[in-house]
């Protein structure tokens, strides 16, 4: 393609052309796979200006390159129930690029996990990894597994068959899976076993979020719902705003919803509801989180048992109705797609003043344009959930050095993490053009660090 000299109308026509034309074909070639479309359509939207600026990744087919995963593994995973029936779930690993570093990312358990889901939260993933301003590229996996209503044995048997197979794809200077839905620290746990024994040798970078007393980092649980909340407060802070005195409403009721309630409220907001699959909680006078914390990490209970305990709280069934609660700041930490164009105009009309999404794509792209174009402040998945992926590569760092940081220590490091992202976002999303637009400035801030890196290291 040949690019013009001198950046006027007619070449960012021609590059607008030369994109709608790159995203047609990952169209006809990932049919069907809706959600991997449209995180990379958002994302290609967003490189217009990238690629007037730099003709080099085009010549080079970095777009071509970078929607392409290196590798795709999809595998059957058979085990054994309690009452000795033999059931069968797909595997996948997507793994991405590795363009700046091993494949870095979660293994998700849930029955809507396809390939599709894999591919998107992959992808996502490239760009998250590299804002983070860590070595790692991008990866993904899971399996339509589902944890919930199964004994302990049951996902023991289930995780040491998954894991035998993806034993043979995976290390620590390779790929390094976490947790994400479905898989916490009982599952990464009996993972690591089976890793081990497979391999016959103690390996404890290969995953991330291990327990502890097995080579895990102090800070992992809390970290996406912190980074999250920092990240959210860097904007807050950019516009004089805090969180004190401010409501918040979360979606979920999981790891990343939980510690960004904690975060939250030490930061003197009051979030006034969360959620889980079947429905949300409304407490006008501000959420226990012990009571939360009691219910979902201790008993695996229902978010519904809550009104039981505080009768002044209200139980909705159907999760789409909490984002016509009141607040200043919402925090969409379930997941993807739940917002949409009608969540967000209930937002708008109750004058929500910042977004940060804690989930990965939890919001559609029409409730994106709309909080935009009304000024709102939104913080994208990609760079404000990176903090359980930017604390997992501290894990990765302190296996790799045979020693433990301090709770405060990853903590520090990890507020320095989310400011430095937030700070990158702004910058990109000024120097193309679009100030203020962190969607832009993320994707930016992500995409030219990798696209570096293949120019460099050529067509491979």
């Amino acid at each position: 393609m040949k690019v013009i000299e001198k950046v006027d109308e007619t070449q960012i026509q021609i590059v607008k052309d030369y994109v709608n034309h790159k995203f047609k074909i990952v169209e006809e070639r990932n049919a069907g796979e809706l959600e991997f479309q449209q995180a990379v359509k958002e994302v290609f939207d967003s490189l217009v200006p990238v690629l007037v600026k730099n003709p080099v990744y085009i010549k080079q087919g970095i777009l071509e390159r970078i929607v392409e995963p290196e590798r795709l593994i999809h595998f059957r995973v058979p085990w054994v129930d309690d009452e000795g029936n033999v059931k069968v779930n797909r595997g996948f690993r997507v793994q991405f690029n590795s363009a700046i570093g091993p494949y870095k990312g979660g293994l998700r358990f849930h029955p809507s996990v396809n390939a599709s889901i894999i591919k998107f939260l992959g992808f996502e993933q490239i760009l998250k990894n590299s804002l983070t301003g860590q070595p790692i590229g991008g990866g993904k996996g899971g399996s339509d597994f589902d944890p919930k209503g199964k004994s302990d044995l049951e996902i023991m048997r289930f995780c040491q068959s998954f894991m035998t197979e993806l034993s043979k794809h995976i290390g620590p200077d390779t790929d390094v899976p976490a947790g994400d839905i479905g898989v916490g620290a009982r599952e990464i746990g009996y993972m690591f076993g089976q890793y081990k024994k497979l391999r016959g040798a103690y390996e404890a970078g290969v995953l991330t979020g291990k327990g502890i007393n097995y080579g895990g980092s102090l800070g992992r649980t809390e970290a996406t719902g912190y980074g999250l909340v920092y990240f959210v407060d860097e904007m807050l802070k950019g516009k004089g705003l805090s969180f004190n005195n401010n409501t918040v409403v979360i979606s979920g009721s999981g790891n990343v919803s939980i510690y960004a309630m904690q975060k939250a409220i030490q930061l003197g907001a009051k979030v006034v509801a969360c959620s889980d699959s079947s429905g949300y909680i409304y407490h006008k006078s501000g959420i226990n989180l012990d009571t939360v914390k009691q219910l979902k990490e201790v008993e695996s209970k229902r978010i519904s048992e809550y009104v039981a305990i505080h009768p002044d709280a209200i139980y909705v069934e159907g999760c789409a109705g909490i984002w016509s609660l009141p607040c200043d700041i919402a925090l969409p930490c379930a997941t993807q797609n739940e917002l949409d164009k009608e969540a967000a105009n209930l937002l708008l009309s109750n004058g929500v003043k910042a977004v940060g999404e804690g989930a990965n794509m939890p919001s559609t792209q029409e409730a994106i344009d709309l909080f935009i174009d009304q000024g709102v402040l939104f913080g994208p998945a990609k760079a404000a959930n990176a903090g359980g992926v930017s604390v997992s590569a501290l894990e990765m760092a302190q296996n790799s050095a045979r020693l433990a940081w301090t709770a405060q220590e990853v903590d520090t490091k990890l507020q320095e993490i989310m400011k430095n992202i937030y700070r990158e976002c702004v910058k990109s999303s000024e120097e193309y053009g679009a100030p203020g637009n962190l969607v832009v400035g993320a994707n930016i801030a992500g995409f030219v660090k990798v696209a570096d890196a293949m120019v460099s290291q050529g067509v491979v």
